[in-house]
């Protein structure tokens, strides 16, 4: 009974009731005339080291019960000893026994300090603490390693010099260090460590690695599947066979992890083809003799095929209504059953409810499957609490953007209705900013239940860019340009361009500035000096010469679409080589007459519109602009010129993307004056590939000058499609087809001075069309494209080009 009360007052740390106890203990001990006596045992195995004690104990017999009357601590060497009493929960007058002692010995063991601890009390009430101190570690050095460099490893251990060893942290570290090998494909690595012993014990830690061969996977089988082939089901998983191609991925090596990923990614496959309710219901990996590769089979039981049943909400919230929700599912009855419909429905539901006011929103689907019908009905729990405020809003990750360029993108204010609506607008107004590589906007919640704070997340990414651009084709040759731009200028989100360009083709001198927000409101301002020179000698044998200055203003018309309005002047020269338009000369009299300088006034509008889900990588929806501009503001050319741009977006899986786009514009001049040829339209190179520069369209036979149009319409599909790399390599491959014509020229230009046609001028509004391959990478130095292009339909005189390369650097 005494002893419990002992145990008790031990753990309780109550310090009187302790004394109580062990003095009644005590007494009973010397009444029975039997010694209480007791010896702790070691903590660890290691034999405590020969080190000289700070005070030495008297040896003597320990006793297992007793009053403390001083402690003495014998042993350490680097650690005071006032630091070790500190860990001590023992004190001189306190009463002991082995309960107590335990608890002391667990104490100091859990502090990781010392390899080794024995406490014994010795017949004359001192308290002998004998400890050896764990070795401090002085150097961690790693030894047959070639596969995964020191770098990494480091950073997986948790051990470093100057640190404290213990034999747990190696233990942990040696595992650590298997699963990286074991994640790069190496599943036989075997991890030895071994300790160095130095002087003022220190240890040299040393990790032995055998990495073994890398563990392939020789062959991926299926056993069960009816409805889908091998190598359909193997297209779904990210693990691949070991294949001699596949030299820059490591998914075609053994790990159980990644299978089990692969084993959910199967699952989902099925799911969304109706299969309900399929079951893998065996996964075996068998590992060849030779340790070399893995053998994986996996036994599948597909099931039937289902169809949705009937769908219901249910909410017991009355600012909710069950039926305008169920109006908002993307599922229908007598729909196949597909699970991402299930999780496209929670997110709709979700975001209704945060559109609502309600951040905190719970959203539980419960399934009732049908055998007989092979149906699967499908209920919808909408649990929420009160309309929620936002009480703060946390900007993290900006190192360069000040905080007011990203909180000025954001559609809620601290104090606002929580809305996840205009949140998730706030996230794409951010994306589109091009700022940040990412933007994540999640919510927590704050001071009251009926308070929300908003955290967002930026991660930065440059906005400096030095770009570089080059074509190839047999006409053109090799053509270079430089420029320099930044779009974040001192963090406050003005962008600055300061562009010199110097190549055969062009030579242009440009500053433009733009304040996105200014005198503090939504509106975009800026001004544009510039002084270009454009050589069409190959194209056009021509030379434009143009300097000016502009200024722009811009503002939304609501969340999704901006007008932009402009003013510019500008002085334009045409320039033809010397005896091109002589009384001998060759040239071209629909070009001739067009030499000389010309002042172009003109005033000018955009629409823009984007309904696209995402502003970076969109998957849905559409673009759109409409741009017009009027030149005769005063100066000496008047023309009105109209450009109508759209894309449409569609995305049949993540990977698998089909834009659309159309664009077509018409130019013609008024006041009776004919639009000059360097207000027309060109084509070809980066605006219709396949094309040279300016390869398109009409053209002058007698000197092959091509002339531009006053009309053209061009469409193009393309289709990104994966390319088996993993996607941190930034590879993405698509493939393209473009049509379309180029043409109208003003009669004075196309008729003779006996006002019959001029058959050296063709204008016919040929169709062209090609198609090819775009390849786009994401490089170290910045983005690079390569064009690979088919000819599908062209006329005898354009100029065609079958590769065309183009890069920039970004800092």
């Amino acid at each position: 009974m005494i002893l419990n009360d002992l145990r008790a007052a031990t753990n309780t740390g109550d310090r009187n009731l302790r004394r109580t106890c062990a003095a009644t203990a005590s007494l009973l001990a010397l009444v029975a005339g039997t010694p209480a006596l007791a010896q702790t045992a070691p903590a660890a195995a290691q034999p405590a080291p020969a080190a000289p004690a700070q005070q030495q104990a008297p040896v003597a017999a320990p006793a297992e019960t007793g009053v403390v009357n001083r402690i003495l601590v014998q042993g350490n060497q680097r650690i005071d000893q006032t630091t070790v009493l500190s860990y001590l929960p023992i004190q001189p007058g306190d009463t002991i026994d082995p309960v107590v002692l335990d608890v002391a010995i667990r104490t100091l063991d859990r502090t990781q300090l010392f390899a080794d601890v024995q406490i014994g009390l010795q017949p004359n009430g001192d308290l002998v603490v004998r400890i050896v101190e764990n070795p401090i570690i002085n150097q961690v050095v790693f030894e047959g390693n070639g596969a995964i460099s020191e770098d990494k490893l480091r950073k997986e251990v948790t051990i470093s010099p100057r640190g404290i060893y213990t034999r747990a942290r190696i233990q942990e570290d040696v595992g650590k260090i298997i699963e990286l090998y074991r994640l790069s494909g190496r599943i036989s690595a075997t991890v030895t460590p071994k300790l160095v012993q130095l002087e003022q014990n220190r240890v040299d830690v040393v990790f032995e690695i055998d990495e073994g061969p890398e563990t392939g996977v020789q062959s991926i089988t299926f056993l069960g599947n009816s409805a889908f082939s091998d190598g359909e089901l193997r297209e779904v998983m990210v693990t691949k066979q070991s294949r001699w191609w596949r030299l820059f991925t490591k998914n075609d090596n053994y790990d159980p992890g990644r299978l089990d990923y692969d084993r959910e990614q199967l699952r989902k496959f099925y799911t969304n083809r109706g299969y309900y309710d399929f079951r893998i219901t065996s996964a075996v990996a068998e590992l060849k003799p030779d340790d070399s590769a893995f053998a994986m089979t996996l036994t599948l039981d597909e099931g039937d095929r289902y169809n949705f049943g009937e769908i219901n909400v249910v909410t017991q919230n009355d600012r909710l209504n069950a039926d305008f929700l169920k109006m908002l599912l993307p599922i229908r009855a007598g729909d196949l059953y597909e699970s991402d419909k299930i999780e496209s429905s929670v997110d709709a539901l979700t975001f209704a409810a945060g559109s609502a006011g309600y951040a905190f929103v719970d959203i539980n689907p419960t399934y009732r499957p049908n055998p007989e019908t092979d149906t699967v009905d499908v209920t919808f729990n909408v649990s929420e609490g009160q309309r929620v405020y936002v009480d703060r809003i946390n900007v993290v990750g900006n190192t360069r953007t000040i905080d007011p360029v990203i909180r000025r993108e954001l559609m809620v204010t601290e104090g606002d209705a929580f809305n996840r609506t205009l949140l998730e607008r706030s996230r794409n107004n951010l994306r589109a900013l091009g700022f940040f590589k990412d933007v994540k906007i999640d919510e927590t919640r704050g001071s009251a239940p009926d308070r929300s704070i908003v955290n967002v997340s930026v991660e930065e990414q440059p906005t400096g860019e030095l770009s570089v651009g080059a074509g190839f084709s047999s006409v053109d040759s090799f053509v270079i340009n430089l420029g320099i731009s930044e779009r974040n200028f001192r963090g406050r989100g003005q962008n600055v361009v300061a562009r010199v360009e110097w190549g055969s083709l062009r030579q242009q001198i440009d500053f433009r500035f733009t304040e996105p927000r200014f005198l503090g409101r939504d509106i975009g301002a800026g001004f544009d000096l510039f002084h270009s020179r454009y050589n069409f000698q190959r194209a056009s044998s021509f030379d434009y010469r143009s300097t000016g200055a502009g200024v722009r203003l811009g503002f939304p018309l609501n969340g999704y679409s901006r007008l932009q309005m402009r003013y510019f002047i500008k002085d334009d020269e045409i320039i033809v080589p010397f005896g091109y338009c002589g009384v001998t000369g060759a040239g071209s009299s629909a070009l001739c007459e067009q030499v000389g300088s010309s002042l172009n006034s003109s005033v000018g509008y955009t629409l823009l519109v984007d309904r696209r889900n995402d502003p970076v990588r969109p998957t849905r929806g559409w673009t759109g602009s409409l741009r017009q501009d009027f030149a005769g503001v005063g100066g000496d050319v008047n023309y009105v010129k109209t450009e109508l741009d759209t894309t449409f977006y569609y995305g049949i899986t993540p990977r698998w993307i089909v834009s659309v786009s159309g664009s077509t514009g018409y130019v013609s001049g008024w006041s009776g004056d004919s639009v000059r040829i360097n207000d027309r339209f060109f084509k070809g190179g980066n605006s219709f590939r396949g094309f040279a520069n300016a390869g398109m369209g009409p053209r002058d036979l007698a000197t092959n000058d091509s002339l531009g149009g006053n009309f053209y319409a061009v469409g193009s599909v393309e289709l990104t499609v994966p390319n088996g790399l993993p996607e941190q390599y930034g590879i993405k491959t698509s493939l393209f087809a473009d049509v379309g014509t180029l043409g109208v020229l003003d009669n004075r230009y196309t008729l003779g001075s006996n006002g019959l046609q001029d058959t050296t001028i063709v204008d016919d509004l040929a169709l062209r069309a090609s198609a090819g391959l775009s390849v786009h990478w994401k490089s170290p130095m910045g983005p690079i494209r390569f064009d690979f292009s088919q000819i599908l339909s062209e006329a005898e005189y354009d100029r065609t080009e079958t590769f065309r390369f183009s890069t920039s650097t970004q800092f």
